[in-house]
Order: structure tokens, then C-alpha cells, then sequence
């Protein structure tokens, strides 16, 4: 057998992942350019990293915006969890973000799971942080869930490790529902499981697959 790498597969973003991503593109860009709206804005929604909708009402017309609601219809029952799940991520990456200057923590096809790999010493396992990983995909409730990855961001950012965060929001969309908080279980686990460093010529490592034939 023979291994060979390819390009990693980069999911489309569904409708609340396009909203998110939209959304932090504009921020991003602005708070790169140090412009000094975006850096407000992500000033006062990083507060709410870690925490649900409910328990931040204070952010109410930062995290979601008259945006949105061309989007998804006021009625749909699914409107709320497109609204949690905007939030949890916006907050998220809003404390990604914080103090980077240099460069945007929000990257199209970071996948979670990688992301967290990305963490770890090439070819062993950090076991708190698998622990802790762990803990995020089987968190009984979203307080709970929302505490883990706050927490893993927080790796994130130290490591200057990007996530790609409309991704991230379509998860946790999907999640409110059984099958998808199960489907989300095993997109994270997959990503985890099959990353592998590689060294470019600029020795700096990227997303793989190791495909064999």
C-alpha cells in the first residue's frame, strides 16, 4: 500500500454557517485594519463566549442582527436554535480573535476536530485535552457544552490554531436535534482521528488526509 495526500474536503456551509461567515468576515477584516466599529463590536460580544443566548441579554442586537431575519422567518420553530447557535459562535470567535492582530483565527475549512488534533505533539496524544475534547462532544447540555469549548478555544488562540466558525455554527445548529448532536459527535471524532501534520516547504505544519491504495 501506498499513502499519498490530497487536498482536504471543505464542506459548503449551510444557512446559518453563511450567515456566521459572512458576518465574521466583515468583523475580521475591520479589526485587522484596527478600525475602531469592529473592534468595539468584538469587545462587548466576546463577554458572551461561553454562555447561551438567554444568559446575556445584554448583547441583544450585537450577536444577531436585522440581518438575519431576512434569512430565517420569525415563525420557523427552528428560528431560535439559528439563533443560539449564531451567538455561541460569533461569541466564540470573538474571543478567538482577541488581541490578534496579525491574522484572522477564522479559517474555512478548520474543522473542529482537527483543530483540536493541531494541538497535540505530532504523534501522540495529549490526554487532558483529549479529555476535555471528549467532554465537548458528550456535553448533557449546552451550558456545559458552551463551558468545554470555551474553553478549547482558549488553547486555540494561544496556539494561534484558526477554526472555521460558519462550520462550527452549522454544528451547532445541527446539534439541538438527536441525530444531529449525534452526527456532530462523529464529524468531530472523524476530524480528531484522521488529521496528520505535514511539513510544507516552509516547515510549518497543514491539514491532511493519509489516503491509502
Amino acid at each position: 500500500m501506498t499513502t499519498a495526500s490530497r487536498t482536504a474536503y471543505i464542506p459548503e456551509l449551510k444557512a446559518v454557517g453563511k450567515a456566521v461567515d459572512e458576518r465574521i468576515r466583515r468583523l475580521q477584516g475591520g479589526y485587522l485594519r484596527d478600525e475602531s466599529a469592529a473592534v468595539a463590536t468584538l469587545a462587548k460580544i466576546r463577554r458572551g463566549a461561553g454562555k447561551t443566548i438567554e444568559e446575556v441579554p445584554e448583547l441583544v442586537g450585537l450577536t444577531i442582527d436585522h440581518d438575519f431575519y431576512e434569512t430565517f422567518d420569525v415563525h420557523d420553530p427552528r428560528t431560535p436554535d439559528a439563533e443560539s447557535a449564531v451567538h455561541e459562535a460569533l461569541t466564540l470567535y470573538a474571543l478567538h480573535q482577541q488581541s490578534k492582530r496579525e491574522a484572522g483565527m477564522h479559517k474555512r475549512g478548520r474543522e473542529f476536530g482537527s483543530a483540536v488534533r493541531r494541538l497535540m505533539p505530532a504523534g501522540d496524544i495529549d490526554e487532558p485535552l483529549r479529555k476535555r475534547f471528549v467532554q465537548a462532544q458528550t456535553a448533557s447540555s449546552r451550558s456545559t457544552r458552551l463551558d468545554r469549548l470555551r474553553g478549547i478555544v482558549q488553547l486555540l488562540r494561544t496556539e494561534d490554531v484558526p477554526l472555521d466558525y460558519g462550520l462550527l455554527a452549522d454544528q451547532l445548529f445541527d446539534s439541538h436535534t438527536p441525530a444531529g448532536a449525534e452526527r456532530v459527535r462523529r464529524t468531530w471524532g472523524r476530524g480528531f482521528q484522521a488529521y496528520r501534520p505535514e511539513r510544507s516547504t516552509g516547515d510549518s505544519p497543514k491539514d491532511t488526509v493519509a489516503v491509502q491504495s
